[in-house]
């Protein structure tokens, strides 16, 4: 399964050139979702404060850990 998202993001990675954010481009990375504006973002960590509400949020971490979502590298649509 490869599937593509797009949102505005504020991760190192996963931007294109139009500023949008597309699945897939750092898969040695976890994906990240904000719990308060739905922001999907590639990192290591999740960051302290959103980039897009400004607030201090939870990030869920909706990374693909089994096989039947494509594993690692990819999001977990259950999860979005």
């Amino acid at each position: 399964m490869n599937l593509h998202v797009r949102k505005r993001a504020g991760a190192q990675c996963g931007l294109t050139a139009s500023g949008l954010f597309i699945g897939d481009i750092c898969p040695d990375l976890n994906y990240w979702k904000c719990r308060e504006c739905s922001l999907l973002i590639t990192a290591a960590n999740p960051p302290d404060l959103c980039p897009t509400c400004k607030m201090k949020c939870p990030f869920v971490d909706v990374t693909c850990y089994a096989p039947e979502c494509g594993g690692l590298g990819n999001i977990d649509p259950r999860l979005l």
